[in-house]
C-alpha cells in the first residue's frame, strides 16, 4: 500500500495555480478595501509557501466537515445523558417507551420486542434482588449469544450488580482466573457450557458460589437436559418470578457506576478484566452510531460473540440506546452469513478480525450479492483484500472502527479509504487528545527530547498511538482493569507537559499527508533482523496474497549465536496444498532479503482467540525446535527456495555453523 507522503511536481504546481486563481478572484471582490487586500496578500504568500498544507486541507475539507457535524451531534447527546446521570438501564427504559412493540432482537425464527426485553430484564433484576445481591456485587455470565444474554446483564444492572462477561471458549485455568479476578458472587451458566464449569467447580476459590443454569426452549425440550450438581434452574425460576417495579433501584444507579467487565483477548497471557462503566458503554455505542451514520430503522446483522466489545457493546448498544433492530447468530458461520443477511433484511452488518477473509475464501454463491446491505463496519479488514471484498459482495460502503475495549484512543474511517483505520482532522492534529509519538521500535519505549517530553511523528513515521486521559469526559476517560496494577502499566506520564497522563494503546500506526492513519503492528511485533526492523503485519499481508488468502501469522524467533530474531511464518494448511516453489518466488519478488521469513511452519490450525486474532505467544515459544514441533517445518535455503528443515540444518543452526 502506497501512502501519500509528499506531493509530486504536478500536484504542487496545480495547488499553487488554483491558490493564485482563487486569490485573484477574491481580490476582484475586495480590491477597493486596502486592508483586506493586504491581508489577502499575506494569506496568499503563506499558502504559496506551504502547498502541501493547502492540498491536504482542500482534500480533507469535506471529510472533516461531515465528521465534525456527526461528532457534534454525538457530543450533544452524550452531554445531555451525562447531565441526567442516567445509567444504561434508565436510557433503555426511555427508549422502550418510544416503540415498545418494535423488534429489538431477531434470532433464528423468533424475536423479542423492546417491551419483551424490558419485561424479561425486570424479572432478572427482581429475582436476583430477592437472592440478596446488592449494588456493587458481581455475577459472572457464561453462556452463548442469544437475546436473553442481554436481558440478563441488563436486568442485573437495574439493581446495580456488575456482570462479568466470560469468554465462552475459556476452560480450566483461564476460566478460573476470569471468575476470580472479577470477584464474582454468583455464576450464570448456559446449559451448553456446563461441562467447562464442571471441570473447575470444586476449586477452593469458587466451590461456594451459587450457580444458576440457564437453558432455552430448544434445550429444555431435549430429554437429556441435566442440571449441574447443586445448580439452580434459572429459566424455571424466571418463569415463576413476578416482575417488580425497579424504578427506585434504577434511580440509585449512576452513569459512572461499573456496568460490566469485558475480558481482553488474552493473546499474550491470561485475560484481563476491563472495566466498562455505564458512561463508557454509552460512549462506545453512541460514538460508533453517529460517526458511521447508523439510522434507527436499520436492521444490523451481528454474528459476533456478545461477551466481546464489538458484538456486545458497540452493536447491542445500537438497539438499547438508539432503537435499531439487531439480528443475532450464536456463532459466526461462513455458509450462513449472507443467507442470514437476506433472511433478516439486514441493512448493515458488523465484522471483526479475519471474518471478511473467511467469507472471501468461500466459493462464490448466488446469495453473495442478493442482500440489502448498505454498510459493513468493524475493524481489522486488511488493505490487501478490502477492494476485492467490497467488489465481490457488492458492499457500497465499509467503515473501520478502531479502538480497544478499555482504551480512550479511538479512530474511525468513515471515508471508505482503503486500508485506513481512521483519521485525525488536519486542523486538530496537534491539539486533539489523540497523538502518535516516536518510540524505539525494539523496546517500544517512547523517545523523549532534551526536555524529557515525547515527540510527535511526522507523516510516514511509524509511532505509538496514545490518548490523553481526562476522567471528566466520557470520550477521554480510562476506567482501566479490575487489576489496578495492570491499569497502571497502560499509562504514560509527562508526555507533552509535566503532569499529563496518556493511555498507551500498544499499537504502532503510520499516517499520511491527509492525516489518514494505518495500522502497522502491535508493540513488540516488530523484530530486528540483519540490522533492519521487520514489520510482521506487512510480511503477513504479502504471504497471505501469495498463498491465496490462507491464514498466516509471522513472528520473530531467536537463533543461538545470532543477533536479532529471524522471521518465521506459520501457515494454516490442513490439507498441505501450499506450493512452496510458488511461495518462494512470491516472497523473493515482494520482500527484501531481511524481511523474508527464514522458517515456515505448516499447521492444521493456528491457535486463535474467539475474535479471530491469531495467538503468537505460544508459537514464538516453540521457535523452530524440530524436536518439539510435530508440524512440517520448512527452511529458506541459500538458493531462495523453501525446503523441509533437515536434522543437519537444524544442528548447524543450533551450533552457529549455518552460515547466517
Amino acid at each position: 500500500m502506497n501512502l501519500l507522503l509528499e506531493l509530486n511536481f504536478k500536484q504542487k504546481n496545480a495547488t499553487r495555480f488554483f491558490t493564485v486563481l482563487g486569490g485573484f478572484l477574491t481580490f476582484l471582490l475586495i480590491k477597493d478595501n486596502a486592508k483586506l487586500s493586504l491581508l489577502l496578500g499575506a494569506i496568499l504568500a503563506l499558502m504559496l509557501k506551504n502547498p502541501t498544507f493547502v492540498y491536504a486541507f482542500y482534500n480533507t475539507m469535506g471529510r472533516d466537515t461531515i465528521t465534525g457535524y456527526r461528532c457534534a451531534k454525538m457530543t450533544i447527546f452524550l452531554y445531555l445523558m451525562e447531565r441526567k446521570r442516567w445509567s444504561m438501564a434508565r436510557i433503555f427504559q426511555e427508549n422502550c417507551k418510544r416503540h415498545p412493540e418494535k423488534a429489538c432482537f431477531l434470532i433464528d425464527n423468533r424475536q423479542m420486542t423492546f417491551q419483551d426485553v424490558e419485561d424479561y430484564s425486570n424479572k432478572v433484576g427482581s429475582y436476583f434482588k430477592s437472592k440478596g445481591l446488592r449494588r456493587g456485587d458481581c455475577v459472572a455470565v457464561l453462556l452463548e449469544g442469544r437475546p436473553e444474554y442481554v436481558c440478563l446483564w441488563l436486568g442485573l444492572s437495574k439493581i446495580g450488580v456488575i456482570s462479568a462477561l466470560i469468554n465462552t471458549n475459556q476452560k480450566s485455568e483461564p476460566l478460573l482466573h476470569s471468575l476470580k479476578v472479577a470477584n464474582s458472587k454468583a455464576i450464570i451458566v448456559g446449559t451448553e457450557l456446563t461441562n467447562a464449569l464442571s471441570e473447575i467447580r470444586n476449586h477452593e476459590d469458587i466451590k461456594s458460589l451459587p450457580v444458576y443454569q440457564f437453558s432455552d426452549e430448544e434445550q429444555r425440550t431435549n430429554a437429556n437436559l441435566d442440571l449441574m450438581k447443586d445448580a439452580i434452574d434459572l429459566t424455571e425460576e424466571l418463569k415463576n418470578q413476578r416482575p417488580e417495579n425497579l424504578a427506585a433501584d434504577i434511580s440509585q444507579c449512576d452513569h459512572k457506576d461499573k456496568l460490566m467487565y469485558i475480558y481482553t483477548s488474552g493473546t499474550t497471557g491470561l485475560p484481563k478484566a476491563a472495566v466498562i462503566t455505564n458512561q463508557r458503554y454509552l460512549f462506545m455505542t453512541t460514538a460508533s452510531t453517529h460517526v458511521i451514520a447508523i439510522k434507527e430503522n436499520d436492521i444490523i446483522y451481528n454474528p459476533l460473540p456478545l461477551y466481546h466489545t464489538a458484538g456486545g457493546v458497540v452493536c447491542i448498544g445500537m438497539a438499547l440506546v438508539h432503537g435499531c433492530t439487531i439480528a443475532l447468530r450464536r456463532k459466526f458461520s461462513v455458509s450462513n452469513f449472507w443467507k442470514d443477511c437476506i433472511k433478516f433484511n439486514a441493512t448493515a452488518a458488523q465484522h471483526i478480525g479475519e471474518l471478511c477473509r473467511y467469507l472471501l475464501s468461500a466459493p462464490a454463491r448466488p446469495e453473495d450479492t442478493q442482500h440489502k446491505l448498505r454498510l459493513m463496519y468493524g475493524n481489522g479488514l486488511r488493505a490487501q483484500i478490502w477492494s476485492q471484498f467490497a467488489t465481490r459482495f457488492n458492499i457500497p460502503f465499509i467503515a473501520e472502527l478502531y479502538g480497544s475495549t478499555e482504551g480512550n484512543a479511538n479512530l474511525a474511517n468513515v471515508s471508505n479509504q482503503v486500508g485506513a483505520i481512521g483519521f485525525i482532522p488536519i486542523l486538530l492534529r496537534n491539539i486533539i487528545h489523540l497523538q502518535v509519538i516516536r518510540v524505539d521500535e525494539e523496546t517500544g519505549e517512547p523517545i523523549r527530547n532534551a526536555k524529557g517530553f515525547c515527540i510527535r511523528c511526522n507523516p510516514g513515521e511509524t509511532g505509538l498511538f496514545i490518548g490523553k486521559i481526562d476522567p471528566s469526559k466520557a470520550i477521554t476517560n480510562f476506567s482501566g482493569y479490575a487489576d489496578k496494577g495492570a491499569s497502571e502499566k497502560k499509562l504514560l506520564h509527562n508526555v507533552f507537559k509535566k503532569g499529563d497522563v496518556y493511555f498507551n494503546s500498544g499499537d504502532m500506526l503510520v499516517g499520511d499527508l491527509l492525516n489518514f492513519y494505518y495500522f502497522k503492528d502491535r508493540t513488540g511485533d516488530t523484530f530486528r533482523w540483519r540490522g533492519e526492523n521487520v514489520s510482521t503485519q506487512e510480511v503477513e499481508g504479502i504471504i497471505t496474497n501469495v498463498i491465496g488468502l490462507q491464514d498466516c501469522v509471522v513472528y520473530g524467533v531467536e537463533i543461538p549465536h545470532i543477533e536479532g530474531k529471524a522471521g518465521m511464518a506459520a501457515i494454516e494448511d490442513p490439507e498441505h496444498k501450499t506450493d512452496f516453489q510458488h511461495l518462494s518466488v512470491g516472497i523473493r519478488a515482494s520482500l527484501p532479503p531481511y524481511a523474508r521469513p527464514l522458517f515456515v511452519r505448516v499447521m492444521k490450525e493456528i491457535p486463535r482467540t474467539t475474535t479471530f486474532k491469531m495467538k503468537k505467544r505460544d508459537l514464538m515459544l516453540d521457535g523452530f525446535d524440530m524436536h518439539k514441533i510435530t508440524d512440517p517445518l520448512y527452511y529458506l535455503n541459500s538458493d531462495g527456495i523453501y525446503r523441509p528443515l533437515t536434522s543437519e540444518q537444524y544442528d548447524a543452526l543450533q551450533n552457529g555453523t549455518a552460515g547466517l
